[in-house]
């Protein structure tokens, strides 16, 4: 899970492993990077201390899941006001949305299918 703190970092936690691995960062990028060199460090420990690896790193593989601020931030390329009209959300809305304020898993949801949509629609797409 990746959420952007009230200082404007990123954090990266797993809610849904055994082992509390977190990264942190100024940028999602820097936080995946320290998030997957964590992941190592503590399969290093296991391997060096001659303890069994646990069963749920093994071949890990990792699913980032965003908040809304850190998806927008991360995807920096999407215009807020465009992305809010394609969705169907107030601009302004969205904007509070981006610096953090909360949002409804209704909106939430409304926001994902818009930006599937628009994935859908890219990967269409032909160039000459």
């Amino acid at each position: 899970m990746i959420e952007m703190g009230k200082d404007g970092t990123f954090g990266i936690f797993t809610p849904n492993i055994k082992s509390t691995i977190i990264g942190e960062g100024n940028t999602v990028a820097e936080a995946k990077v320290d998030f997957e060199n964590s992941v190592r460090e503590v399969i290093e420990t296991y391997e060096e201390t001659g303890m069994k690896d646990p069963d749920h790193l093994k071949e890990i593989t990792f699913v980032y899941k965003y908040d809304l601020p850190s998806f927008l931030s991360y995807y920096d390329y999407f215009n807020i006001s465009r992305l809010a009209k394609y969705a169907g959300i107030n601009a302004s809305l969205m904007r509070q949305y981006k610096s953090g304020q909360y949002v409804s898993e209704k909106q939430v949801s409304k926001i994902q299918d818009a930006i599937h949509k628009i994935g859908k629609e890219l990967a269409s797409v032909q160039l000459l």
